[in-house]
């Protein structure tokens, strides 16, 4: 390969939230960390190179963006998706949490129902939740260890609740699911027969594994195109999270004008100048990158696999359709949420993503980011392998 992903970079001491908290989460100082969505790998080299000419400058002012922004943009999902935005959709966000957040906001009022598909990534809740939206829940029906969607359900839920907004999470995230056309055609008929808007969460969409292929939600159909706001940003792809920049695509301009006015009433306009930097590096010079990370974090999911299959059985992996991070099922083994956790954290010391953090439906399963070096990787299932063998 081209880019050195083997490369162990340290990130202690450097006010990492994956590696510098554990104790201020109640886990060991020296758990192995393999939790939080960022990855363990330097961000790509054109990305560093326009943000160290930022610095080199000096001048860190005010900053918006010019159609060379737009264009990249664009481009990055019509090659990759096929998706043909106008750039007057683009509205910029520092984060798809706060997008979503804000159309919760502008979309719904207090008290109005809110629709999401648990084990789901938890903020989906929080945002509902604190906003005092009722929350609904389609759960999502694992059927012989494969995720499927319960339509019969979905329906039922946004009649008896009235619900206005559902969230789409697309590839679902943590159950690695790449939905297929027809699911996504499916629930958007529903969402269209009783008028629900759709805020769907496409941030994973360039991490899609061999024989699946992501389908913006949007592009499928102008009916949905003017139903969606969907939440996008290089932050999982290129390692940006930190910088935060997001892009928002909203087609229709009543839509549209109303995000941005809920936007606007936080007090929020403008990205700050690196995350705009970084994202506009990223799709136009970031795709060799991509690549060849792409490959290398495919061969953890297969390592991952295979030592599982030869030195734990018991603990099965997900089917990995889309992200990095693999649904671990922990079930066979036999302990309660409480035993798996003192097994993983203290005995293991190991830290991952408690299934329950993403709903009531995850209890037995752990979620487990597989995007750093396979050494670290490697060294997680060792410790892991002990305290199931030796419990």
């Amino acid at each position: 390969m081209k880019f050195d992903f083997d490369k162990i970079i340290q990130r202690k001491g450097t006010n990492s939230l994956k590696y510098d908290f554990a104790e201020e989460y109640g886990k060991p100082a020296d758990a192995l960390p393999l939790w939080v969505a960022d990855m363990d790998f330097q961000t790509a080299p054109p990305i560093l190179k326009r943000l160290e000419q930022l610095v080199q400058h000096g001048i860190f002012g005010y900053t918006d963006h010019k159609e060379d922004y737009v264009q990249a943009v664009k481009n990055w999902y019509q090659h990759r998706f096929a998706w043909d935005i106008q750039g007057e959709w683009i509205v910029k966000m520092p984060g798809v949490v706060a997008a979503l957040a804000m159309a919760v906001r502008a979309f719904t009022k207090e008290g109005d129902s809110v629709l999401i598909q648990r084990p789901v990534y938890h903020p989906f809740s929080s945002v509902v939740e604190t906003n005092r939206r009722n929350l609904v829940n389609n759960p999502l029906k694992l059927v012989n260890g494969y995720y499927e969607i319960d339509f019969d359900d979905f329906e039922k839920k946004i009649v008896d609740h009235q619900v206005k907004l559902f969230i789409l999470c697309s590839p679902h995230n943590p159950v690695g699911r790449v939905w297929k056309e027809w699911e996504l055609r499916r629930m958007g008929e529903i969402c269209l027969k009783h008028k629900v808007l759709v805020a769907s969460d496409e941030i994973h969409s360039d991490f899609v594994w061999q024989g699946f292929r992501h389908r913006v939600f949007a592009s499928l159909s102008p009916a949905y195109r003017e139903i969606t706001i969907t939440c996008t940003a290089p932050s999982k792809t290129f390692n940006l999270a930190g910088l935060q920049a997001a892009n928002v695509m909203i087609a229709d301009p009543q839509l549209r004008e109303r995000f941005r006015q809920e936007s606007w009433s936080a007090g929020y306009s403008e990205l700050n100048a690196m995350g705009l930097a970084a994202c506009q590096a990223a799709y136009e010079e970031g795709g060799e990158w991509l690549e060849e990370l792409k490959e290398y974090i495919w061969g953890n999911y297969l390592f991952l696999k295979e030592y599982l299959e030869a030195k734990m059985p018991q603990v099965t992996p997900g089917v990995l359709e889309g992200t990095y991070l693999v649904w671990l099922d922990f079930r066979n083994l036999g302990l309660g949420e409480e035993k798996l956790e003192e097994m993983i954290v203290n005995r293991a010391r190991v830290w991952f993503n408690g299934g329950t953090v993403f709903g009531p439906e995850g209890e037995g399963f752990q979620r487990v980011n597989i995007a750093c070096p396979r050494p670290v990787l490697q060294e997680a299932l060792k410790r892991l392998e002990q305290a199931v063998n030796h419990r």
